[in-house]
């Protein structure tokens, strides 16, 4: 292999991912093998983890990416089938200089992908665009590495409930047969109280229903069971175990920011005045809470990579997206990981009072939109947005441009920002009540039409 070129839509902000046998296949998995491993042998590193997802295509490619990496003279240490965070785990536990996690995250079952880290920092943006020109140049360095398994579940698992201090609840859980079956089962094993679990067979077919938690369909299951049996609540999990979603007692869904604001709790009690970050598509009610629980809150762009260098960067030990990604540093790396968080959720309940449903229930209520998505081409996305803050801001509106545009307004708030993963503009308002929610997405529309783009709306 003297060179390759990447589909030009695999080539993402976050990580590489294309549909298999049409936009991503081995060659491309042995290329990005070249490409990081000469980005580790550069940067005076050699260890490269490797971990990958339940997806039928994911062994293939992460056999084609260790042949890479191996050739650009990396030692290749193959943790094999298991959720991002235990690959995450094992790049610090290994004392790795990097890692590569082979999934396609809560993408259909014909798709699937790449997530890089070094041992200092997420590995995206503008590292991604660069491995795809040294590809296209065939710029990778030369060498005869070596392969080897490190099994590291059980440790994995060990680590999970270090220090662990929660009370026995009765739970149900759904896998929804992704990559984080197998070290669910060994969990509930360990953990105090009765535990009842769907889907932990994993199965690149999804043959139960899709694994995204943060989508109402896909929680009927865990729904029922915790209504049937009745239990204290319910938690699932995404395909790659990044991302984790929860339900109360009653079967309401407690979305991100209100698992953020119940694991602040805990968290400030012990660092009083700590920093808790959240993304922009967050409910004011979560800043207004940390703030009250006497931390500072701090607003930052969507997207998981940019949560973590952000914490490096200010020293946080605590952060969630509204998308259900969930990241401690406190007690633990500073990565998302969505099994962790489940066992920290059950610690700050137990903290709290002992009842997830009373602690939602607590919550001031809100009217909110779901998230709303713009149909809206690559080259024109990013455009809008800055359109639509000139605007804005030549209206004298108070703006926060961390990510997109996020409008404060006495009716409440909307926000408008590009994906950075799809062809689409997303927004998202929050009031009091329905004749202000309806007034701010009247605010949205009418953006929206002076930049030229049609109201054709899909709520997400």
């Amino acid at each position: 292999m003297q060179s390759h070129d990447f589909h030009p839509t695999t080539l993402r902000e976050y990580d590489i991912r294309g549909i298999i046998g049409e936009t991503l296949g081995d060659r491309d998995a042995e290329a990005i093998g070249r490409g990081f491993g000469t980005v580790i042998r550069r940067g005076g590193g050699t260890r490269v983890v490797v971990g990958y997802d339940g997806r039928h295509s994911s062994p293939r490619l992460e056999s084609a990416l260790v042949n890479g990496l191996v050739a650009s003279g990396c030692e290749a240490i193959r943790v094999g089938l298991g959720p991002t965070g235990m690959l995450y785990y094992s790049v610090s536990e290994l004392g790795a200089d990097g890692g590569v996690m082979i999934t396609g995250s809560h993408n259909p079952p014909d798709y699937n992908g790449f997530k890089m880290m070094t041992k200092e920092r997420p590995f995206f943006g503008a590292d991604i665009r660069e491995l795809g020109k040294a590809a296209a140049s065939g710029d990778w360095e030369e060498g005869a590495g070596s392969s080897r398994e490190e099994p590291v579940l059980d440790r994995y698992v060990d680590r999970l409930l270090q220090g662990f201090t929660g009370n026995a609840f009765r739970i149900g859980w759904d896998a929804g047969n992704g990559a984080t079956g197998q070290a669910l089962e060994m969990l509930l094993k360990r953990l105090p109280g009765e535990h009842h679990s769907l889907f932990t067979t994993i199965d690149g077919d999804f043959p139960n229903h899709h694994p995204d938690p943060t989508v109402e369909e896909n929680l009927i299951d865990l729904r029922q069971l915790v209504a049937d049996k009745k239990l204290d609540f319910g938690i699932a999990f995404d395909g790659d175990g990044d991302r984790i979603g929860a339900i109360d007692s009653e079967g309401r869904i407690v979305w991100g920011d209100q698992l953020l604001a119940i694991l602040a709790e805990p968290v400030l009690r012990e660092l009083p005045g700590a920093t808790i970050i959240a993304d922009v598509k967050a409910s004011q009610l979560l800043y207004d809470r940390i703030a009250e629980l006497g931390g500072k809150p701090l607003m930052w762009k969507t997207g998981h990579s940019n949560i973590k260098a952000k914490m490096k960067e200010v020293g946080s030990p605590l952060a969630g997206e509204m998308s259900g990604h969930i990241f401690f540093k406190h007690r633990w790396y500073g990565f998302d990981d969505a099994l962790y968080a489940a066992v920290r959720l059950i610690e700050a309940v137990g903290e709290l009072g002992g009842s997830l449903t009373a602690l939602k229930g607590a919550m001031p209520a809100i009217m909110n939109t779901p998230e709303l998505r713009f149909p809206c081409p690559e080259v024109r996305k990013f455009e809008v947005v800055k359109e639509v803050l000139a605007r804005l801001k030549a209206a004298g509106a108070t703006v926060n441009d961390t990510d997109g545009a996020r409008v404060t307004t006495p009716d409440g708030w909307w926000l408008l920002r590009a994906s950075n993963t799809q062809d689409v503009l997303v927004a998202r308002a929050e009031a009091q009540d329905q004749a202000a929610l309806d007034r701010l997405t009247a605010a949205i529309d009418s953006e929206l039409a002076q930049s030229g783009v049609e109201r054709g709306a899909t709520g997400h």
